[in-house]
């Protein structure tokens, strides 16, 4: 069984900057097939910004997504867990907090992400969980 977050995180994370535009956030999301990015300003991380966020923070109070920035939607100062912290770190931060994903940050950089999904494969391989995140995204979804 896998110890540390890094041998069960998600390598490589997309970073948006704070200003980029929800329009622009939404297509990286579409053309990369992923539900969350990561928003960094420099070398820091300063939100972390998911699709549903992009739905219920703009799109359903009406805002242009051309004119709001993924800074002032995102989660901002989210927790994050370096490559090297114990697995049942990520599993009490997700529980306290209430998240399904933490960004790793190592020497300030994004270096990846855990989810509740790599968690679920990593300590539970039979579970349905793991199941639905091994599967391929679906192109059209």
């Amino acid at each position: 069984m896998a110890e540390l977050v890094k041998d069960v995180m998600t390598p490589g994370v997309v970073a948006v900057r704070p200003g980029a535009s929800l329009v622009e956030v939404a297509q990286l999301m579409r053309s990369q097939n992923i539900g969350d990015v990561v928003v960094a300003d420099g070398q820091r991380v300063v939100g972390l910004l998911t699709d549903r966020d992009i739905t219920v923070r703009a799109v359903a109070e009406g805002t242009d997504p051309l004119a709001v920035s993924a800074g002032s939607v995102c989660t901002p100062d989210p927790v994050t867990l370096a490559p090297d912290a114990p697995v049942s770190t990520a599993v009490a931060l997700m529980r306290e907090h209430a998240v399904r994903r933490i960004p790793v940050v190592e020497n300030g950089l994004p270096v990846g992400l855990v989810s509740l999904g790599d968690l679920a494969r990593a300590r539970d391989p039979g579970s349905a969980l793991a199941d639905i995140s091994r599967a391929k995204p679906d192109e059209n979804s």
